[in-house]
């Protein structure tokens, strides 16, 4: 007995083993490529690779599109990676790049299938799809109302099952009378004696139109050929076929998902900070998971509409400092090829002005492009001026260093028909240099005292070394930071929390006196009252205060009741502040000088200071979590109730 047709069995698929093993060397080889041009992202280049080898190989098998995720901060070569992988793969006449937006800003496409049409992916076909920036494209705004976009609806439509509408009825019927009509106007102007020809081809352009909107597999030079009354014979043949009102089957095509979530990355806030430590910012990004990009969309669309993204979401992390490092070197080394292939001159830099770039050109959290300016700004700008005087010499080796402590660029010219070496020094401070050096030495003892406390509080009450202790920044107001590490929540941690954001303006009024104190400690304070309000409000740490005071609408409750209590736990915490900072008054002193004279402290620095003063400060790494030990005080208990 004959199956029914909707349930019979498809036609088994061919394979090709020789294709596939080809597509798969071509794959591993545009993975070799990808590695050797990007810095610091080998992780997310391996996952992309293996979540489309499926794509690339057997496309055939694929009943949806394949999506993947990227996320990432600004910078970090997410667009870079995908336009580089299109190229090693030769996807480009089968690539498009789609930004979508909720915005009432008027553009020429208003849906997905439009942007795809427009690139000539309307086929079922294997194809590449880029929807870069999707944050801009958000459904609900920050109090989780819904916005209102009838644009690029037709995208959750194509993430689900990979069908978008081709053409309607109506415009297959409005090309045929066009064309129609058209044919006529050449008959009349034929008979009224004009030279025309209505056989002639219909030409390159509406051979593109015909083709989109037929989903010919004839190349469009074979459709230009097509005189007027075979397009309409065409187009009424595709008409009674019907097949080209169906909708695209975009089961083949690899939809790339890339955009910024700060919500997730939140060290995104500080795009301005210079000082930092890179190593600091990629140990805290590198903790982000799939949990957290998915609770970071959640803000931004619907439940349903996060579920269409699907599980594949690589996270870049930010670069390391070993990154930053190994980029410069490569642009060093991209300088000095270009140098000797152009001029024949033989260009060394030495690390010097390699960690001169560092200092000048790296914002660790707004990626690499920060980094190719200053190596033009620092580098390839004032090597010209060295080039000229080998040139006009006939030498053939430049050597260029810099001179830390003369803040001087100096290149040696030399070989070739240069007897002796020529020393050419031109002056020359960083521009992130110039701002540290503008801080007045005042301000930055009062920044060092500030932090100090800071760093002495966290000690005393995690048993920590901050990651790291500055009080010189690139800023034209001094200012610093002391950088902490993750600290696991509960009721005497945060506690802990509020006396350590307390500590830095305390620790000005003990160290100059309250008169001298700066408006430096408001956004400490500002913490340190949140913390405060979460522990009595949302928490329940107060066992007067149990229920949840921070809900709205009908269930808010009368916040008012609480906030005595909250001012009272702020006073005794400043007042315990204090005095855990006036008895060690001389770890506070000790550290706050070695801050000023060096202007920043890495942790095993702070570590040894607190040592002189008795007290045991632990060096950590920058992904250490700190928290009680569960497992030995469950232990513990167990072993009291046997």
């Amino acid at each position: 007995m004959s199956m029914p047709a909707e349930t019979s069995p498809e036609t088994p698929i061919a394979i090709d083993k020789k294709l596939i093993q080809q597509r798969n060397a071509k794959l591993e080889a545009a993975k070799q490529e990808l590695l050797s041009k990007f810095v610091g992202i080998d992780e997310v280049i391996n996952e992309l690779i293996d979540a489309i080898r499926i794509w690339f190989l057997m496309p055939e098998v694929l009943s949806r599109p394949v999506i993947v995720n990227l996320w990432g901060m600004t910078g970090v070569g997410k667009t870079d990676l995908v336009r580089r992988l299109v190229r090693a793969l030769d996807f480009q006449e089968r690539f498009a790049e789609v930004e979508l937006s909720n915005s009432d800003s008027t553009s020429y496409q208003s849906s997905v299938a439009s942007y795809l049409d427009a690139n000539n992916i309307n086929d079922d076909k294997p194809s590449i799809v880029l929807f870069d920036e999707i944050q801009r494209f958000n459904t609900l705004n920050a109090d989780g109302s819904p916005v209102q976009s009838t644009k690029f609806t037709d995208f959750w439509e194509l993430l689900s099952d990979g069908r978008l509408a081709k053409r309607s009825r109506d415009d297959l019927d409005y090309s045929i009378q066009d064309a129609t009509f058209y044919m006529r106007d050449l008959q009349k102007r034929k008979a009224a004696g004009e030279e025309v020809d209505p056989d002639e081809g219909i030409g390159i352009w509406e051979a593109r139109s015909l083709k989109s909107r037929l989903g010919s597999d004839r190349t469009v030079d074979d459709l230009a050929e097509v005189s007027r009354a075979q397009m309409i014979e065409m187009l009424k043949e595709a008409k009674r076929r019907k097949t080209v009102y169906e909708p695209v089957n975009h089961s083949k095509t690899l939809c790339i998902v890339s955009g910024n979530l700060d919500d997730a990355f939140t060290m995104a806030t500080m795009s301005n900070e210079a000082d930092v430590d890179a190593d600091i910012f990629h140990a805290f990004t590198k903790k982000i998971t799939v949990v957290d990009i998915k609770g970071a969309l959640a803000r931004r669309f619907r439940p349903e509409q996060v579920a269409r993204f699907g599980n594949i979401h690589l996270v870049y992390t930010s670069l390391r400092k070993a990154d930053f490092e190994e980029l410069i070197r490569r642009e060093v080394d991209r300088v000095c090829s270009t140098t000797k292939h152009h001029f024949g001159i033989t260009l060394s830099v030495s690390l010097s002005v390699q960690t001169l770039i560092y200092r000048n050109g790296v914002f660790p959290v707004q990626g690499v492009r920060p980094v190719f300016s200053s190596v033009i700004d620092i580098l390839e700008a004032n090597v010209s001026r060295y080039l000229f005087e080998a040139i006009m010499s006939d030498a053939n080796t430049v050597t260029v260093d810099y001179d830390v402590a003369k803040s001087e660029l100096v290149g040696i010219v030399s070989g070739g028909k240069v007897k002796k070496a020529k020393r050419l020094a031109v002056p020359f401070t960083g521009r992130l240099d110039k701002v540290r050096m503008r801080n007045q030495s005042d301000v930055v003892a009062n920044v060092s005292v500030h932090e100090a406390g800071h760093a002495v509080a966290y000690a005393l009450l995690f048993g920590l070394a901050p990651l790291q202790l500055t009080s010189k920044v690139a800023s034209s107001y001094a200012a610093g930071f002391t950088f902490p590490h993750e600290i696991h929540e509960t009721r005497d941690q945060l506690l802990s929390k509020i006396q350590v954001f307390l500590a830095g303006g305390i620790a000005e009024d003990v160290i100059f006196g309250e008169g001298n104190a700066t408006v430096g400690r408001a956004n400490d304070r500002e913490v340190a009252t949140q913390i405060a309000i979460d522990i009595i409000r949302r928490f329940g740490f107060d066992p007067e205060f149990q229920a949840h005071y921070g809900l709205e609408g009908p269930y808010s409750m009368d916040k008012s009741v609480t906030d005595s209590d909250i001012e009272k736990m702020i006073s005794r915490m400043g007042a315990v502040t204090h005095e855990l900072l006036v008895e060690n008054r001389d770890f506070l002193i000790d550290l706050g000088t070695e801050l000023q004279r060096l202007g920043k402290l890495e942790a095993p620095q702070v570590a040894e200071v607190a040592q002189r003063h008795g007290v045991a400060a632990e060096v950590k790494a920058e992904g250490y979590l700190h928290l009680p030990q569960y497992t030995s005080l469950l232990a513990l208990k167990a072993r009291k109730k046997i």
